[in-house]
Parts: structure tokens; sequence; C-alpha cells
């Protein structure tokens, strides 16, 4: 990854790390040098409730190098995804991200629906999706982070506004059968792309691109024929994998 990093750093990128922190403190020198953002995931707010989520004893580890990120100026951010373990502690992982010295904290759905994302395995563990008797509790939570971090959502600390954070509950809702998916808004692949290790360029995390589109020096595979209308596809909302989507993304002109 350093390596990587270091063409990108030195051709003039500015370079956005998301991880999930294991050894971050560790590397956190050669990582400020080269990044100018870093996210790092935790789903946890204390040893017990990471370790129950991820399978490793090391929340202590992620939230110093958290610590030591922010300390030496780069500017840190926490991503909590929000399931069935985690949900009823929103306001909890405000104040966590708080004592860390990152500079935000964002919320985002578990995604269970979609097998190419993130190279999941056959047997992926789909447990994790709230329950309809989780639903009611979840509101509650919501109400309870709206009241008691106003001034965090006002000063955009934490990066979602109160209504996008009920799209959480409905996204949950709808796969529980009992609503909608919320609508989503998303032009993604007209700004960016995404290169997996082997060479084959995706539109985005969600969908796979074509089999013959892959990674050369020009990217020319960006404006194939099928890559092209792949992406229009994507744009007049033809594709299922869009319709409950835990990430769309939408830039306007000048972003």
């Amino acid at each position: 990854w350093s390596e990587i990093a270091t063409i990108l750093h030195d051709a003039g990128f500015e370079l956005w790390l998301l991880t999930s922190g294991l050894s971050l403190a560790k590397h956190a020198p050669h990582v400020t040098r080269l990044f100018r953002r870093v996210t790092v995931s935790l789903d946890g707010i204390d040893r017990a409730t990471y370790a129950a989520i991820r399978g490793l004893d090391a929340f202590d580890n992620v939230c110093a190098g958290i610590r030591a990120v922010a300390d030496a100026g780069t500017r840190a951010s926490v991503r909590v995804t929000v399931q069935r373990q985690n949900f009823h502690a929103l306001s909890a992982f405000v104040e966590l991200t708080q004592r860390s010295g990152a500079q935000q904290v964002s919320f985002l759905a578990a995604d269970v629906r979609n097998s190419q994302a993130f190279g999941r395995v056959p047997d992926f563990a789909s447990d994790i999706a709230l329950r309809p008797d989780d639903l009611p509790a979840f509101a509650l939570a919501l109400d309870a982070l709206e009241r008691e971090h106003q001034q965090e959502f006002r000063s955009g600390f934490i990066a979602e506004t109160p209504l996008k954070m009920r799209r959480l509950w409905q996204y949950y809702a709808a796969l529980c059968g009992l609503g909608p998916f919320p609508a989503t808004r998303c032009n993604a692949p007209e700004f960016s792309a995404v290169i997996e290790a082997g060479g084959r360029i995706d539109p985005c995390f969600f969908i796979r691109g074509p089999n013959d589109a892959t990674a050369h020096a020009d990217l020319q595979a960006l404006n194939q024929d099928a890559m092209v209308q792949l992406r229009s596809d994507i744009r007049a909302g033809r594709r299922a994998e869009c319709v409950g989507c835990v990430c769309s993304m939408w830039r306007g002109l000048g972003q």
C-alpha cells in the first residue's frame, strides 16, 4: 500500500485512506505523510462490542490509531456501519469520535443485498440487518441522536443530516418488507471508477464492470462501448443494484 500511495502522492494526487485501522497507530507517521484524509471504520463503542462485531480484540489499537493520525494534523474521521449489534449506540459513537480527536463521524447502513461488493464469500453472514422488532428501538435511538446532538448536526461533525439518518431506518424497514427502499440519487460512475487488484474496472463498488474492461496506463477502458452503455443504464435507473444502495453519492458541477 505504501508503494502505491507514494507513486500517487508524488504524482500530485491528494489521497484519502479508508481503513479498518488495525495497524494505523504503527504506521501513523507514514500515513500522515502520504494521505490528506483518513477514515477509519469503527463499529463498536467499546472492546466487547467491537470484538463481537469484528471478531478480534482490537478496539484499543484502532482508537490509538485514530488519535495518532489526528494528533499529527491529518483530517481523521470515523465511519460507523449501523447494524443489529450497535444501532442502539448512535449517540455513544458521536461521543467516542469526539474523544478520539477525529473531526467527523458518518453512519452507513450495512449492505446485505449485494454479493459483488467487498469481495464477499458465498456464506457471508447476513444476520446483521435489523429485524422488524428492532425498528421501534432504532427509531428511538434516532430521536435521541437528533435531540442530544443538534450542534453536531449543525456543524457537520455528524456528516449526515437528520433526514438522511432517517433513511437508515427506511432502508432496514424495506429489508423487512415493511415499505419501499429510500430513493437513491447517485452519479458516482460519472466522476469515479473502481480498479480491482486484478485490473478490472467497475463503475462502482456494487456493480461489476464488463469482462474486457481492464486498466491500462491510459484507462481507455472507461470509454469502451460496453462501459459507456453500463453507465447509461445506471443513469437511467435500469440497474437493480441501485434500488437498495447504501452509499449512493451525488456531485453537481464544480464539486
